[in-house]
């Protein structure tokens, strides 16, 4: 069982991206975000729901709250410059660069929270950074299409290094807090930036022009993050972590296939190189 959620959670993890490409085409892509958010706060709710942490609620601390917070803000920055970026460019390139994070999060980890660096960790994050460095590749000769290439590229990026944050931000806050709790009270934030920013472009205005189909596709993009959350956490609930972290992380493989089988894009030589590298990078940081 904890294979299967673990499974599960990395199937609906790249479909989040999948059908998040799909929605937000036409879509301003904070609106997109700000829509989509709402359906992840309802599924991180039935989470707690389940788990029944709401009373627990009243005994985090002022530091807790304060990096919870700040969790969160930087994880609606991530998701803003992400779905910009999968606007923009290849899902099959944005993903992998977006979990490059993980070679961020592994510096400031140790700078930060004083953890280890070991050997595998060392050499699984220079084949993660190398796996990006190819997917990225060389810049387009049209300058037109070269500007676009530099501006998803740089916002993937931007994603990667706001999760990174997010990541330490929130081992620091989730300290004595539910996890569960912690990310619903972080998605409670989320809302509220991706909201106030919509606002204050007021781009609002554009939810009477966003078709059907979109609307469709973003609900389900936030319900498969959603269904990632609940199986994740169901299988580290039942099962070892380090079992279902590097399932998980199998996420980027299914990303770049579906992206070539459902939204047609190129699977360059490139990009299967640099999945292959990161792959094999995200195996030595598991092992």
């Amino acid at each position: 069982m904890t294979i299967i959620l673990a499974l599960l959670a990395a199937i609906f993890a790249a479909l989040t991206s999948i059908l998040a490409k799909i929605g937000i085409t036409n879509v301003d892509s904070n609106l997109g975000t700000a829509i989509r958010t709402i359906v992840v706060l309802i599924m991180a709710a039935i989470v707690v729901l389940i788990t029944d942490t709401w009373h627990t609620i009243g005994s985090i601390s002022i530091k807790s709250w304060i990096f919870i917070v700040l969790s969160g803000l930087t994880t609606g920055l991530s998701w803003l410059c992400f779905f910009k970026a999968i606007q923009l460019g290849d899902v099959s390139k944005v993903v992998p660069i977006d979990k490059s994070s993980i070679v961020l999060t592994i510096i400031l980890s140790f700078i930060i929270l004083r953890e280890p660096l070991t050997p595998m960790v060392v050499i699984g994050g220079l084949l993660i950074s190398a796996g990006t460095f190819i997917l990225i590749g060389k810049t387009k000769t049209t300058k037109k299409k070269g500007h676009l290439k530099q501006s998803y590229i740089f916002l993937a990026l931007l994603s990667a290094v706001f999760a990174a944050l997010t990541s330490i931000l929130a081992k620091i806050g989730i300290e004595n807090v539910d996890s569960n709790l912690a990310t619903f009270i972080r998605t409670i934030v989320i809302l509220f930036f991706a909201w106030g920013i919509v606002f204050w472009q007021g781009t609002y205005r554009e939810l009477k022009t966003v078709s059907k189909k979109s609307f469709l596709f973003l609900i389900l993009s936030g319900a498969a993050t959603g269904l990632s959350w609940l199986c994740y956490f169901g299988a580290i609930s039942i099962g070892k972590v380090s079992i279902v972290a590097p399932i998980d992380k199998f996420s980027t493989v299914l990303t770049i296939i579906l992206g070539v089988l459902l939204l047609k894009e190129k699977l360059s030589r490139n990009t299967i190189i640099g999945g292959l590298v990161i792959t094999a990078g995200t195996l030595c940081l598991i092992v």
